[in-house]
């Protein structure tokens, strides 16, 4: 544990032992309180585990409802709390329970526990998590430094060997190189050298968004995204997952195409629509202003049957093609009314 930490811990357990916490209660006590978590999930062994501090584990935060429940404290949700804050209904003691980032752990640990015994919740999502464009650089950073008796690292343009052999030293490499690291006046910055040293110590980085549920897929993520207007941050959206590995009949192939195709990248459009399915074809084609290859490939997709193709012709992507009169036939090949 850090020396940061050590003494935190200190002085809240001396408070707490010497008992001068129920002496100044009704000075500092507060009318509620807002409870902060980010991990929730089972005890492990590992001697160095420097993020442990945004952990608990299932029972704790068991034991943690029960004992505010008994000790008279609402859990309520942040508008109940928004609430009394504005009317200053303060008759009762309240609490709310929060997570921030959104880890997999919360839906598979947390929330059974809250549902069980109807507490309210709030969870914090950074957008760029669902869109698999964050990275949880401060993992990498601690798979890298666990892995590994010594590393070696170019910081402020010195190249440096440091040694990590202990679960002691490995602490104080991971805390010295995290409060340097947020000392950067930007995420890039950060970003940039975990990157490096994770590649050269091979570490994935993306590996670590599987702890992150999967909130939106990033077709229809990416895909919304350019409907809005905001085409660098879908095309970015849609690439990530792309480039991760999908199925030749991903509709991230479709979508990436039209979006390529709509933006000028006709040659990258064109290569999308070469192993993939009729209907991403269709939308690429679509996207190129290219009707008649649109229809064909339309026309390859109709043993899809007419739920599908009623489907795929809703698509905005689509809405070149349908004052054409060879949607009317397409409709009637597959069983759809006209």
């Amino acid at each position: 544990m850090g020396v940061r930490n050590t003494i935190i811990r200190t002085g809240l357990e001396t408070l707490y032992f010497s008992g001068a916490h129920m002496l100044m209660r009704p000075f500092v006590g507060g009318v509620g309180a807002i409870l902060m978590l980010h991990h929730v999930r089972p005890p492990r062994g590992d001697r160095f585990q420097p993020n442990r501090l945004l952990e608990v584990t299932p029972r704790f935060l068991e034991r943690v409802v029960r004992h505010l429940r008994r000790s008279g404290v609402d859990l309520v949700s942040l508008d109940e709390m928004h609430r009394r804050m504005t009317e200053r209904d303060f008759r009762r003691r309240f609490a709310c329970i929060t997570f921030d980032d959104g880890y997999r752990d919360n839906k598979e640990f947390a929330y059974p526990i809250l549902k069980a015994a109807k507490v309210p919740f709030a969870i914090y999502v950074p957008t760029s998590f669902p869109d698999r464009l964050g990275q949880l650089w401060w993992l990498a950073l601690e798979e890298v430094i666990a892995r590994h008796d010594r590393i070696m690292l170019l910081m402020d343009g010195e190249e440096r060997r440091v040694e990590c052999a202990s679960a002691g030293t490995k602490q104080e490499v991971y805390d010295s190189l995290y409060w340097w690291l947020r000392a950067k006046p930007t995420e890039e910055e950060i970003l940039a050298f975990v990157r490096d040293l994770a590649g050269r110590y091979g570490v994935d980085m993306a590996a670590h968004c599987e702890k992150l549920p999967s909130l939106a897929r990033h077709a229809y993520c990416g895909r919304v995204r350019f409907l809005q207007g905001r085409t660098a941050e879908a095309i970015q959206i849609l690439e990530t997952a792309f480039n991760r590995g999908v199925t030749p009949g991903s509709e991230v192939r479709g979508f990436l195409g039209y979006a390529y195709a709509r933006t000028g990248r006709r040659e990258e459009a064109e290569k999308l629509a070469v192993a993939t399915g009729p209907f991403n074809q269709a939308v690429i084609f679509a996207g190129l202003g290219d009707k008649d290859r649109a229809f064909e490939a339309l026309d390859r997709g109709a043993t899809a049957g007419p739920f599908r193709m009623g489907r795929i012709l809703t698509w905005p992507e689509l809405a070149s093609l349908r004052g054409d009169p060879r949607v009317k036939a397409l409709r009637k090949k597959v069983g759809l009314p006209e």
